[in-house]
């Protein structure tokens, strides 16, 4: 059987230190929360691999468990730190909700799959406020200091840009697959900064796809 907190310490020294992940509370926090309790069923012997894993919710599309090493970097981004309020969007079993509130942070996790959502609160309890509704609307608890979008957006994502308070931080994966790049949007007043940070890609959330082009 796989030693998971061996894997887990692997994971740490040989994936995120090696990819610009220096934050020691966000190291910490991923060499702390057991990410084999958070993959789809059966498939707990992949969770450390260093590759996003992803599972078909039906109607919804194909959600995402970022790779470790993205999801840290992405959290990073955020400077998370205790009291943060943050949302979750697109969560699936509730990872990355799970190592924000491990920073400290008081997390809304929102999901558009019912069965994703009874799958997350088996994990996380009542440590996490879990949220049932599209990616796009308003979600209870905002405005937030942070929000992580763990999916690719195709289209800027105005409708989370507006839940963030004056100098919140959002940060996701935007652009089409073969061109996207983590990006870091800052908000000032009414105004968004947006600062490309490296290139990756995930699965497109369908709240977030571009409409595709009529053909004449």
């Amino acid at each position: 059987m796989l030693d998971y907190a061996q894997a887990r310490r692997l994971m740490v020294d040989c994936q995120l230190r090696t990819f610009d992940v220096n934050d020691v509370a966000v190291l910490d926090a991923f060499d702390t929360v057991p990410r084999e309790r958070f993959v789809p069923p059966g498939r707990e012997d992949f969770a450390y691999i260093d590759q996003t894993l992803t599972f078909d919710t039906g109607a919804d599309g194909i959600r995402a468990m970022p790779a470790p090493m993205l999801l840290a970097r992405l959290i990073q981004a955020l400077k998370i730190r205790p009291g943060t309020r943050a949302l979750d969007v697109g969560t699936g079993y509730g990872y990355g909700a799970a190592m924000l509130r491990q920073l400290g942070a008081e997390v809304v996790a929102l999901e558009s799959d019912p069965d994703l959502i009874a799958a997350a609160r088996e994990r996380l309890g009542d440590t996490v406020g879990l949220v049932q509704g599209a990616l796009t609307a308003p979600a209870k608890g905002g405005p937030f200091d942070a929000i992580l979008v763990e999916g690719r957006v195709e289209i800027r994502p105005q409708a989370l840009l507006d839940q963030l308070r004056d100098d919140g931080r959002l940060v996701c994966v935007l652009g089409p697959h073969r061109n996207a790049k983590v990006t870091l949007f800052v908000r000032a007043g009414d105004a968004f900064g947006a600062r490309p940070l490296f290139d990756a890609s995930l699965p497109a959330l369908k709240s977030f796809a571009t409409e595709p082009g009529f053909a004449f």
